[in-house]
């Protein structure tokens, strides 16, 4: 923005103007419960939700979930700036932030959602409450935020400005970073000493591709080896194709994921990849090899509710609720065990870290609030977290503790998050580059030709 001393008020450009003007953000529900801090993320602008949202908070205050825990947090924090204050009048949220307020039910003068739409909906009160606003301030930029997308159609079509909650959300460009680069024309020596020797110096080999435990096909003509950049040793480590718990890696991204996966200095793995690239299996068999370890293996997976039934609805005790769920896997362990005779050694070490309560598979919710210590905590279909979620998790971990995520950004099943919001993609775009953290992305599917059929032309 032009100094003032330079740009006279009279001659204000018009993007100069439109920096200025003053904003309003409606928020809805399903913003506050994918991130319970999204009232004090708009900077210097104003923050308004309709009392509807306080009604609908009210009615996801209880139980274990995260959405549980958001809206928990939301109400203390909405109690805390409303102690000495009227929540009708706009209260300041802070220093260099804006103010905030609770809108009561309005009826717009130009357009009633209600009558436009339907009576009786949440949604279309908060259209109204926003329509509200916008004839309050008539010079004052109203934005209705929301995770809805058929909400934002709606306000749009009454022409009220809709967004997306942007907080957390990864570019197009890095949604699916690549995880491997091949560095061509490495010399002959090079290439030969990292056969005999397993690793050479980097001395500039990778050049401008060079990240902490980033992984290279390394090629001179026809030879060429796989390999790691180790950051502790500023040295390239070669990576060779070895079984695992029976496993053996069918092609090189399978061999960096294996590498990543039984890396003692890297503590946090994501995995990503389309179905039959074979993501949990690696996971699991690589935490079978390292069970001595770690005192217990966890394999969890967030429950996504059926035709939006909640898990209640189902019939059966708690853990015939949780059967259909888990069952993928409990598939993977089955073809891990398919592997050795009924009498073979590792197939009875499986058999009893189950007996023994040392591996577990169960649900996300389950472990929540948890302290991780000592465990090899692995956790499928991460794309339906959100990355206050990841972060929780995270954060819950102890020594000795390794976390590992799996998932495909492109099969996201919860309604609120899409591939550049959802907790996997946002953990590889701020976390690539650490050196406890190692990605690698699954390109080539392994399950059968006909998956693979499937997922190239379906």
């Amino acid at each position: 923005m032009p100094r003032k001393s330079i740009t006279p008020a009279a001659t204000t450009t018009k993007s100069t103007k439109k920096s200025r003007k003053k904003k309003v953000f409606v928020l809805d529900t399903s913003v506050l419960l994918h991130d319970h801090q999204s009232i004090t993320n708009f900077d210097k602008h104003d923050v308004a939700i309709p009392i509807t949202v306080l009604e609908e908070l009210d009615k996801f205050k209880i139980g274990n979930d995260t959405k549980n825990f958001s809206a928990r947090e939301v109400i203390r924090f909405i109690d805390k700036l409303s102690t000495g204050n009227s929540l009708q009048n706009w209260i300041p949220l802070g220093k260099g932030k804006g103010k905030f307020k609770v809108i009561l039910d309005a009826q717009p003068k130009s357009f009633d959602a209600e009558d436009v739409y339907a009576r009786g909906k949440n949604d279309h009160k908060i259209i109204n409450a926003a329509l509200h606003l916008k004839e309050q301030f008539p010079n004052t930029e109203v934005t209705l935020v929301t995770k809805d997308i058929n909400l934002r159609i709606k306000g749009k079509a009454l022409g009220i400005i809709s967004e997306d909650y942007e907080t957390g959300k990864v570019s197009n460009d890095n949604i699916q970073p690549a995880s491997v680069v091949t560095v061509e024309n490495v010399e002959s020596e090079q290439i030969r000493q990292i056969f005999t020797k397993g690793f050479i110096d980097e001395d500039g080999i990778l050049g401008n591709h060079k990240a902490a435990n980033g992984y290279y096909i390394l090629k001179n003509g026809k030879s060429s080896s796989l390999a790691v950049y180790n950051p502790h040793l500023d040295r390239i480590e070669r990576i060779e194709k070895e079984f695992v718990y029976g496993v053996k890696p069918k092609n090189s991204e399978q061999a960096f994921a294996l590498n990543a996966l039984r890396n003692p200095e890297i503590k946090l793995v994501a995995l990503m990849g389309v179905a039959g690239t074979g993501k949990t299996l690696l996971a699991l068999a690589s935490a079978l090899e390292q069970q001595k370890k770690f005192n217990q293996i966890i394999l969890a997976r967030p429950i996504v509710p059926l035709s939006n039934k909640e898990i209640g609805y189902l019939p059966g005790d708690a853990k015939d609720k949780i059967g259909p769920y888990m069952e993928p896997l409990w598939d993977n362990l089955k073809f891990i065990k398919s592997q050795f005779g009924e009498n073979e050694r590792k197939r009875k070490a499986i058999e009893e870290l189950e007996e023994s309560g040392k591996f577990v598979i169960t649900p996300l919710a389950f472990i929540r609030g948890r302290s991780l210590s000592n465990i090899m905590f692995i956790i499928d279909e991460a794309q339906n977290l959100t990355p206050h979620e990841v972060k929780t998790i995270i954060t819950r971990a102890g020594d000795n503790t390794k976390i590992v995520f799996t998932g495909d950004v492109n099969q996201i099943d919860t309604p609120y998050l899409d591939e550049n919001s959802n907790g996997l993609a946002y953990l590889v775009d701020r976390l690539k580059g650490e050196k406890l953290f190692a990605h690698v992305k699954l390109e080539k599917g392994e399950r059968s030709e006909l998956a693979n059929l499937a997922n190239e032309l379906l």
